[in-house]
């Protein structure tokens, strides 16, 4: 049986995320498939495209990627497809004039979590 792609749409993370930016008065849409890799989050307003990726799924050098023991060739295949699907993705929104911002898990932990939200707002509204 083939295993289940990780199709959730209400991580953590994102959720985190979400909150923080509403918080912050900004309208965003959510998974909208009219733009390549549907971004977790897209901003009209200010053009962006947010990924809230996780660590592990998207290989982040951090200490929350690890690669499996077991079954490596499986793992080191579906590992890189994940990363080339990402460049592909963002390559064609930069493309499209979109810019695009990458929010990683491991920053959204407690300890990190206030700085790499305030610096993703910067980010957003001052480009």
């Amino acid at each position: 049986m083939a295993m289940k792609g990780n199709s959730k749409k209400k991580s953590k993370p994102e959720e985190i995320v979400r909150k923080f930016l509403y918080s912050k008065g900004l309208r965003y849409r959510k998974n909208d498939k009219r733009y390549p890799g549907s971004p977790d989050i897209f901003i009209p307003k200010y053009n962006v495209a947010i990924f809230v990726n996780g660590c592990f799924w998207h290989v982040h050098n951090c200490e929350l990627f690890v690669m499996p023991k077991s079954n490596q060739d499986f793992w080191v295949k579906k590992f890189n497809r994940n990363v080339s699907r990402d460049e592909r993705n963002i390559e064609e929104l930069n493309e499209l004039g979109i810019r695009v911002i990458v929010v990683w898990e491991c920053g959204l932990k407690k300890n990190d979590r206030e700085e790499t939200l305030n610096d993703l707002y910067d980010m957003i509204v001052n480009g």
